[in-house]
């Protein structure tokens, strides 16, 4: 007892030195002298002002006053302050009961005690009264904004003076208030929102980063309210979160009020807006993907709010329009670049004027402060785990452990340490649990919502939006939960092995030949592009069309004569787009544009599609159109079907596709390979195809190469490049074809070698007639890793470039500088 009135003693003390220290910060620089306002308008409020108001208040009022002018339209108000929030403390006597009770250490091992103290500081803070003079000017501050309407509406959010500092993220520790109507109701949330800064997240959240709690002071944000119920709003950041790349604006939109998105309660949905392209007027909408949006948030009559079912329209339909998502990508663009860093950023559309506003931007805390030039790898050792759900995967890291599913907050204690979180949704009040989870999992929330940014600064791997992992997983079981597998989160059954890989790659140095990727998954696009590299020298089109797409392009062209089971399956697949062929088309184009960024300004080589019979057949409606084949790898593929009747109008889609990301995208770093080109007349009848179809070679700088992989390539090795302007050497299919084999039969495995003699000859063919006539000539899947004395033959050769999968790209790198 002695030592904790000691230490209650000692709190008591340093909040006396602490509060007139704190005092002092207020002096500022107008006039030299403490400002003792206990409202402050946003328009008055710079940044330099977070001490005053706190971060979300100085935030809004940088932008009121130094970005409207570049359009960016901020809702005005006003903020109370800290040093109202401070003499409320000290005249209510509140102080010295906080000190007493934070100074027992053993809350924060103890999650029940934390919820008692919690609950205890709160009701001390809404049974004390606000001093009167504070009163009086909030009432003045209602009047000036809302000209004394009472049915004028606010929302009302915390701003904590140590709130959102760069390398920290206090989103969510406190409470929003929306649709606050008449001055009572505004001074009872403001009472809340000052109480709040004692909820059990924001005192473990303060005590687990090592900021005192006496040195954070909280003010409320009182502002417009954006009339969103009757329009959409969301979450956009000026970087991917879940990579770090900075070229890219990721815009999440749902129905209504904003809270859904940023608390986790909807599945919004998605854009991706290049910002280089952007800034050139471009169409620069890279990527998108429609959430569910199952419920919104909307005004409740008499003030607050509610959560109530969408429509089936709303949830077919995008909640933003393609203009919005770019308008509100350019506003996001002016903030980074007012504040010289990557942000994160709320805003909202109101339904009555149409406009669009930002309610509030704050610095990106996350991925932004991730060390450059380390890479962390996880990577599953296990393959063919049952799947028992999958979601929207946050992260990239894979976690596993046994399931404990909670459905509220107060099962805490229940909870142990490194068990998988499984819950219908999270909020940053879960933070004491999820910081002791080996992974999360949920059935509702985007990527961008308060629980996916927190665990995201916990490192802990979550999948959110999963729908239905609560009814799929079981209590007790083991699960492995992956995120390292690109957009899409999976959930395994059982505990499976994985590894995980950092490695600092510190200045690489120069080596004699360009080394590429190999890169076919938009998902992991933009991590694999912060990779030492010299651009995407293989980008297969069917991964795209295969995961992405998913039916048979004849099946959409021909949607009308499906039977109804099919059409439900292609139906489910386009919502969203208003026409098979633009779901196709767009699709594909949205493929290239995001790998083409990811690397951009440097060069893609895209493969078109190179789906064999067999393949194309298990797509939806695929087995009503493709022809039964003995051996796939030799039949219909390739060039051949590229300039077959039966396969024309389907191919001329993906030659739209390319050309949408070459012209209207503006992304002319695209390359086109053709693959399979088994005779010249094949060679001669593609680019006219290609001619046709508004792809004509060397115009507008379209380079069209060949994937050289036939024996009748390497015979007639120059003959060919008269069509073409360069070889990708494909020396799998190469050494199968010279060798006659089955490199997937078992019974001759032993004879495939890509050192063979013979095929070695081939290789020193193609590159020299490539050298003879100046064009390139590189090579897909040789690295180190495969055969050192063969990429060191290579290099003797003077072959431009290798293009090798991601994992292969530093060791390759490494071995080719030694």
């Amino acid at each position: 007892m002695a030592g904790l009135a000691a230490a209650a003693s000692m709190g008591r003390q340093r909040s006396t030195k602490t509060a007139k220290q704190q005092r002092m910060i207020a002096m500022k620089a107008r006039g030299g002298e403490e400002d003792t306002r206990v409202c402050i308008p946003l328009e008055e409020l710079r940044n330099t002002d977070v001490e005053k108001v706190g971060g979300k208040s100085a935030s809004l009022g940088e932008m009121i006053s130094q970005l409207s002018d570049v359009g960016v339209p901020v809702p005005g108000g006003f903020s109370t302050t800290a040093y109202a929030y401070k003499e409320f403390l000290d005249k209510g006597g509140i102080n010295e009961f906080i000190n007493d009770k934070l100074s027992d250490e053993s809350i924060y091992e103890d999650v029940d005690k934390l919820m008692k103290v919690g609950k205890e500081i709160r009701d001390k803070i809404m049974d004390t009264p606000f001093q009167t003079n504070f009163e009086e000017e909030l009432k003045a501050q209602w009047q000036r904004v809302s000209g004394g309407d009472d049915k004028f509406t606010f929302a009302v959010r915390s701003s904590a003076t140590a709130e959102d500092l760069p390398d920290a993220s206090f989103a969510g520790q406190q409470e929003t208030y929306l649709n606050v109507m008449g001055y009572d109701d505004m001074k009872e949330k403001v009472h809340l929102v000052f109480a709040s800064l004692f909820t059990d997240r924001a005192i473990s959240y303060r005590h687990d980063r090592g900021f005192e709690h006496e040195k954070v002071q909280l003010c409320a944000t009182c502002q417009k309210m954006v009339r969103s119920e009757t329009g959409s709003a969301g979450v956009m950041f000026s970087l991917d979160t879940e990579s770090g790349f900075r070229d890219v604006v990721f815009v999440t939109s749902a129905y209504g009020l904003g809270e859904t998105v940023v608390g986790g309660t909807v599945n919004p949905d998605e854009w991706y807006v290049f910002k280089p392209t952007l800034a050139e007027g471009k169409k620069s909408i890279i990527s998108r993907t429609m959430g569910s949006k199952l419920v919104k948030m909307v005004y409740k009559a008499g003030g607050g709010s509610e959560t109530i079912d969408t429509s089936g329209e709303e949830r077919e339909s995008w909640s933003a329009s393609d203009k919005e998502v770019t308008d509100l990508a350019e506003m996001a663009v002016k903030i980074e670049k007012h504040y010289g860093r990557p942000m994160d950023i709320e805003w909202a559309r109101d339904g009555d004027d149409g406009k669009l506003y930002i309610v509030q931007a704050r610095p990106e805390t996350v991925a932004s402060q991730k060390k450059v030039g380390v890479i962390e790898e996880y990577k599953m050792l296990e393959k063919g785990g049952e799947k028992v759900a999958e979601g929207r995967a946050v992260g990239k890291r894979i976690g596993s452990g046994k399931v404990n599913i909670l459905t509220s907050i107060d099962q805490m204690s229940e909870f142990n340490q490194g068990e998988v979180l499984v819950a219908d949704m999270t909020d940053p009040d879960w933070e004491p649990i999820m910081k002791k989870a080996g992974a999360i999992i949920t059935n509702r929330g985007g990527r961008t919502c308060h629980a996916a940014i927190i665990a995201r600064e916990l490192g802990i791997p979550a999948i959110v939006g999963c729908g239905d992992a609560t009814d799929k997983v079981k209590k007790g079981d083991p699960v492995t939960v992956s995120c390292a597998e690109g957009d899409t989160g999976y959930i395994y059954a059982g505990e499976l092995k994985f590894e995980k890989n950092v490695q600092d790659l510190g200045e690489l140095p120069e080596v004699g030949l360009k080394i590429m990727m190999n890169v076919g998954n938009p998902e992991t696009a933009f991590s694999f592009g912060q990779l030492p590299n010299e651009g995407i020298g293989l980008a297969r089109l069917e991964f795209v069309i295969n995961n992405a797409i998913g039916v048979h392009p004849k099946a959409l062209l021909n949607y009308d004569t499906l039977d109804a089971e099919t059409k439900a399956l292609v139906d489910q697949r386009m919502r969203g787009y208003s026409s098979p062929k633009e779901f196709y088309i767009n699709k594909i184009a949205e493929g290239v544009a995001t790998l083409a960024a990811s690397v951009y300004p440097k060069r893609i080589i895209v493969r078109l599609s190179d789906f064999k019979s067999n393949e194309y057949k298990s797509l939806i409606g695929g087995e009503q159109y493709e022809p039964d084949e003995e051996n796939p790898m030799i039949g219909f593929r390739g060039c051949g079907r590229y300039t077959d009747p039966f396969f024309e109008e389907c191919f001329a889609m993906e030659l739209e596709a390319v050309k949408i990301v070459r012209g209207e995208m503006g992304l002319k770093n695209v390359e086109i390979m053709i693959p399979f080109v088994r005779t010249l007349d094949m060679a001669k009848d593609v680019n006219a195809v290609l001619e046709k179809n508004g792809l004509k070679r060397g115009e507008d700088g379209l380079k069209v190469n060949m994937m050289a992989e036939l024996p009748s390539n390497v015979f007639l090795a120059e003959e060919f490049l008269d069509y073409f302007d360069g070889f990708s050497i494909g020396s799998n299919d190469l050494t199968q074809l010279t060798l006659g084999l089955d490199r997937d039969s078992g019974l001759v495995a032993q004879y495939f070698d890509e050192r063979n003699p013979a095929v070695m000859k081939g290789l020193e063919t193609l590159i020299k007639a490539a050298k003879a006539k100046g064009k390139y000539v590189g090579i897909c899947g040789q690295g180190p890793s495969d055969h050192p004395d063969l990429a060191k033959w290579l290099m003797d050769q003077g072959i431009d470039s290798v293009s090798l999968n991601p994992d292969s790209v530093i060791p390759t790198w490494q071995f080719l500088s030694k």
